[in-house]
């Protein structure tokens, strides 16, 4: 894990590159952080974690033979 420590002169650039920091990630670990980050929000609320999820809809188009 890098621990570096940066210093920025305003909040825009601070900003951007926490943005090129995230952009530059894996999706699968964007996804395990955003998991993360939920999982710690319901414990600060005191909610259980299991509560439920919004669903997601799936649909298959079949293309027509050429």
């Amino acid at each position: 894990m890098d621990k570096t420590v940066r210093r920025y002169a305003d909040f825009e650039e601070m900003k951007a590159d926490e943005y090129r920091y995230w952009q530059s990630r894996p999706v699968h670990e964007r996804i395990a952080a955003v998991s993360e980050l939920t999982q710690e929000q319901y414990a600060l609320k005191g909610a259980a974690p299991d509560v439920p999820r919004l669903q997601r809809t799936l649909v298959r188009f079949e293309r027509a033979p050429r």
